[in-house]
């Protein structure tokens, strides 16, 4: 073998590593970047294992103030497609507009409430949830207009899969459907009890299962109640007979705190995102029922 043919040998193989490499990423899976868990595991029980599917918030975490890491940020700019809330639920998201991928915007297919707020409250204050309440998830039967969405998404990025999909979002529907009855038979007895939550999140799940909010001890997300905010919450928690003070994970233990001292209601933590969405129903069901119990 000449040295000159050596030569070329050694350059074509030197070069060939990343010529693989290359190869294998093109014939990976398609990366769906999703802003919560919630809409992770949705897009997983409906695409299965044909995408890569990662959740930028995890569920402990303020789904209101995100700080995006470096890595996350490099995922985003090259989804194949960025699911979201939408409405304002990610103000965060605004600084890292996505890469040349598709967005489904899970809120146009949802039941919205709350849509008649005004952008500003009597006193002035600015609203955070100005396009409508963006906790819809929380009811579970918006699942299935959200993963219709989801669905017709993926599709898109699959068309062969189309059929697959199909089935998979029509079993999970079948056994949501089938435990929602069970939840709304088991919180029926308790119709119309009245409750105060933390912050504003609850909205949703309250309606689909029949619990009336008086209040809300946050006036704004994250922002405790100033004394005379907090002298008109106990005021009306004592004269509408409200003993259960629904709270999330990341609520203010001394707002919490100070609130079961002052009004002796029973206090319950609710989970509003999972990483299974059946689940997260179950444990919150069952932690509400022990509460009013």
């Amino acid at each position: 073998m000449t040295r000159s043919l050596l030569a070329a040998l050694f350059v074509w193989f030197a070069a060939a590593p990343p010529i693989f490499a290359q190869a294998s990423f093109a014939q990976g899976k398609p990366l769906i970047v999703t802003t919560s868990a919630d809409l992770k595991a949705l897009v997983e029980m409906v695409g299965g294992s044909a995408f890569d599917v990662e959740s930028i918030a995890s569920p402990e975490q303020d789904p209101h103030a995100i700080e995006v890491k470096p890595g996350q940020l490099s995922r985003l700019k090259r989804a194949a497609l960025l699911v979201k809330i939408g409405l304002d639920h990610e103000p965060w998201l605004a600084r890292f507009p996505p890469g040349p991928g598709t967005v489904l915007d899970t809120s146009k297919s949802a039941r919205l409430l709350q849509t008649e707020t005004p952008r500003l409250r009597v006193e002035r204050k600015a609203h955070v949830h100005a396009f409508g309440n963006t906790h819809f998830w929380l009811d579970p039967r918006n699942a299935e207009p959200m993963t219709a969405a989801i669905l017709a998404s993926l599709a898109g990025l699959a068309p062969g899969d189309k059929a697959v999909f199909e089935t998979r979002r029509s079993e999970f529907l079948a056994r949501l459907n089938a435990r929602i009855g069970d939840w709304e038979a088991a919180l029926l007895p308790y119709r119309g009890t009245k409750i105060v939550v933390v912050h504003d999140s609850w909205t949703y799940f309250a309606d689909r299962f029949g619990l009336q909010i008086v209040a809300a001890a946050e006036p704004h997300p994250g922002i405790p109640p100033s004394p005379a905010e907090l002298a008109a919450l106990f005021k009306r928690m004592r004269e509408s007979g409200v003993k259960i003070l629904v709270s999330d994970p990341h609520a203010n233990p001394g707002l919490v705190r100070q609130i079961v001292e002052k009004t002796q209601a029973k206090s319950v933590t609710l989970r509003p995102s999972g990483t299974d969405y059946i689940e997260l129903f179950e444990g919150n069901v069952k932690r509400l029922l022990d509460a009013l119990k």
